[in-house]
């Protein structure tokens, strides 16, 4: 193995922690306009999505430091090889690999925790969007009756 090997994952772990941080700094967003939301109204909705964005900060943190931690092994894994320890250098590099797959995982399981977070606002949107449509048609309805 040479040191090349380990420098290929460089662009790729470094533009996996700029994914990450943006997801992170869209669920802090989230967070702070739902705490807003339940400050002015107490909403069943707001709590359950309050439930998920936990969920979804705690996967969030695990994928970063998994993340962070491939970068420094990898790291590492070059310095070894730099330094003509070559088992050493594989080893470290394969740990990389394993906790890249660690926080790919993890990653995965946010983004499906965040599209069963959408869906909870799809149906509440499309219950409020019900009821909307419900008490007009029930008023107009009866308008016409009464002509």
């Amino acid at each position: 193995m040479t040191l090349t090997t380990p420098a290929l994952l460089f662009p790729a772990i470094s533009l996996l922690l700029l994914a990450y941080t943006n997801r992170f700094l869209v669920l802090a967003q989230l967070i702070r306009k739902l705490a807003d939301e339940e400050r002015n109204q107490h909403h069943d909705v707001a709590a359950r999505q309050i439930l998920m964005l936990r969920k979804r900060i705690s996967l969030t943190k695990r994928m970063q430091v998994a993340g962070v931690l491939s970068f420094l092994l990898c790291t590492l894994s070059m310095f070894s090889l730099f330094l003509s320890l070559e088992l050493l250098g594989m080893v470290l590099f394969g740990i990389s690999l394993i906790t890249l797959s660690i926080s790919l995982i993890y990653s995965l399981w946010e983004v499906l925790l965040s599209t069963n977070a959408l869906n909870v606002q799809l149906q509440d949107i499309e219950a409020l969007g019900e009821a909307r449509e419900g008490a007009p048609k029930a008023s107009s309805g009866s308008a016409e009756e009464g002509s």
